[in-house]
């Protein structure tokens, strides 16, 4: 009951909303003033191509940087391509610190790898950076890169003592629970890259959170007008009742799935598979989920906006207690065949927690609006991300209504990335809000499937970098092809490969996507390829870095998976040193050896 509030409140702020138009607009074609075609209308002038952007060419690609500075890239990105360094990195830095003390510790790093990826340490240490990038083009996606220091073993205590609370309510019937959803000493930073994680320690940490990421909102509206804050639900909640609620969601999906399968639909995309009312309403009879008058008066046209056939967001919306059905709200255990109940286990500290969450995401997304900075949800682990997604869904429902001001992060190493992405499209166009995404690659490989293989569940990563490029070009594909249709959604190109740059390039220009649209953007890392980024920047495309800041020490962490992040991409770091060099060494040749950018 306390579970099915909440989902109510949910629902609650969104119905405030003025009812908006699920109609697909139409692209304005640019009139070109007076005169008349053969037709008798209005002429249609097509815009200029693309822009061309040159990868290549370095004295444009590094005229935003110093010559110490490119020498600096050069070195970093050398060293973090070494094995050897990198497999006894924590240890040379806690030597070093050890040898030169803290001050002049905290010098080297800036002059190094701090210096390379990290934007500087407070609010207004960031202001000239962010300003300087864009001067020349790029913009900035902020994140505090600050996470808790501990050892493997106080992370798992502490982790593990925030979860002990659904284990002892469960006693021996864990094994009810999906082994994905179940709580785990992980080690949830072991192995991730790019990115950092948050350890729940109370909800006074998480209104510090927030604290800081509103000042972070400040400082990057302050310093520009066009911007993103990165934030982590993670950050703003506890991590175990998003593990949980995670886990009620994807046994929701799962059942759908399950009852399509038997209608012979197990192949089909989930966005194509659609349950035969009839047939439903005989399967939850016979499974004892309702009554027969009971499933017909719920899966009606009335309900569930279809005559005949229910599709996955239909079934989604079940969830919420607009139905009858959701008081019943039980599905089939796959091993013992018994119903569980998804939703009865939720108590009243829950539905604060739910709460408090809603509220931190409200507060910053009003801030974001204030100021003009957009926010972006960042992806977490699989485990994570149905309950992330699904807020993500509902700030989006609320603050989406004129133009995307919070993006949702899809991760295309996931099996069900096309699953993912072609559902929240469309629920978008049926409830008339805003699309806005980040597509990415993903950066929890290792740790998500050695979880796997230690929990026996399927792995849910694709099973090559092959397979996903193909699902992160798949999916990009169909999101480009649909902002034909609505002038009003966004996507984010997340990626520093420059084969999936240069694909991105080649669909909008066949499809008629000028970067005046503002509808497609690009995004790299701080410290990692500016050949990509400033390129595109100069060439009036919208491309941006993700800045981390924070004090020296505290973002070591953040550091330290940057390093391994860059021996794992080794052909395109191999390409940037190449052409970093190159660039210095045209400078010595021409005497431009002090260049300052203007």
């Amino acid at each position: 009951m306390a579970l099915r509030r909440s989902f109510s409140a949910l629902r609650l702020c969104t119905s405030r909303l003025a009812p908006l138009s699920t109609a697909p607009e139409a692209r304005e074609q640019p009139t070109p003033g007076p005169g008349v075609g053969l037709d008798g209308g209005a002429k249609k002038v097509a815009r200029p191509p693309l822009p061309t952007v040159n990868f290549d060419n370095t004295q444009e690609a590094y005229r935003s940087r110093r010559s110490w500075e490119l020498a600096r890239n050069l070195l970093v990105l050398r060293l973090c391509a070494s094995p050897a360094l990198l497999a006894r990195h924590e240890q040379l830095l806690h030597l070093a610190r050890k040898l030169l003390g803290q001050r002049l510790f905290d010098k080297l790093m800036k002059l190094t790898f701090y210096g390379q990826f990290v934007a500087g340490e407070d609010q207004e240490a960031i202001r000239p950076l962010i300003r300087h990038n864009k001067a020349f083009g790029v913009g900035c996606i902020l994140d505090y890169g600050v996470e808790e220091d501990l050892t493997p073993q106080e992370e798992e205590c502490k982790e593990m003592k925030s979860s002990s609370w659904a284990v002892e309510r469960e006693g021996s019937g864990s094994a009810k629970r999906e082994k994905q959803s179940q709580a785990h000493p992980d080690h949830r930073r072991d192995g991730v890259l790019s990115t950092h994680t948050y350890l729940y320690a109370s909800e006074a940490k998480c209104d510090s959170n927030l604290e800081t990421q509103l000042q972070s909102i400040e400082a990057s509206g302050a310093a520009s007008d066009d911007s993103f804050l990165a934030i982590k639900l993670t950050a703003l909640g506890r991590p175990q009742f998003l593990l949980q609620l995670s886990g009620v969601l994807t046994k929701w999906k799962r059942f759908f799935h399950q009852i399509a399968a038997e209608q012979g639909m197990a192949r089909l995309a989930a966005l194509d598979k659609r349950l035969e009312v009839a047939a439903l309403q005989e399967s939850v009879v016979k499974m004892g989920l309702a009554s027969r008058e009971q499933a017909k008066s719920c899966f009606t046209q009335e309900t569930l906006g279809v005559s005949s056939t229910l599709d996955l967001l239909d079934w989604c919306r079940i969830i919420d207690n607009r139905t009858e059905l959701s008081k019943h709200l039980v599905v089939p255990n796959m091993k013992t065949g018994l119903l569980e109940p998804l939703l009865s286990q939720f108590t009243e500290e829950e539905e604060r927690q739910m709460t408090r969450i809603l509220q931190r995401l409200d507060i910053l997304a009003k801030k974001g609006m204030e100021t003009g900075v957009r926010l972006m949800v960042d992806a977490e682990q699989t485990y994570f991300q149905p309950a992330i997604s699904h807020l993500a869904l509902e700030m989006q429902r609320k603050f989406n209504v004129d133009k995307p001001l919070v993006f949702n992060t899809y991760q295309c190493y996931l099996k069900e990335a096309y699953d993912n992405v072609t559902l929240d499209l469309e629920r978008a166009h049926r409830e008339g809000w805003c699309f806005g995404a980040k597509l990415v690659r993903g950066a929890y490989m290792a740790q998500e499937r050695a979880r796997a293989a230690e929990m026996g569940y399927e792995d849910p990563i694709n099973p090559t970098y092959e397979a996903t490029n193909v699902m992160y070009h798949r999916c990009l594909n169909y999101v480009l092809e649909k902002l034909t249709h609505n002038t009003k959604a966004e996507v984010m190109v997340a990626s520093h490969n420059e084969d999936t740059v240069r694909f991105t390039l080649r669909r909008m220009e066949e499809l008629g996507l000028h970067p005046t649209d503002r509808q497609v953007c690009f995004g790299q890392l701080l410290g990692m390829c500016d050949q990509i980024s400033f390129p595109l920047g100069q060439a009036g495309f919208l491309a941006y870095k993700y800045m981390p800041y924070g004090p020296v020490m505290e973002v070591l962490p953040y550091l330290s998976r940057r390093a391994l992040e860059n021996s794992g991409l080794l052909k395109g770091a191999r390409q940037e040193r190449k052409l970093l060099w190159q660039e210095l060494q045209r400078r010595l040749r021409t005497g431009n050896l002090f260049y300052h950018p203007a």
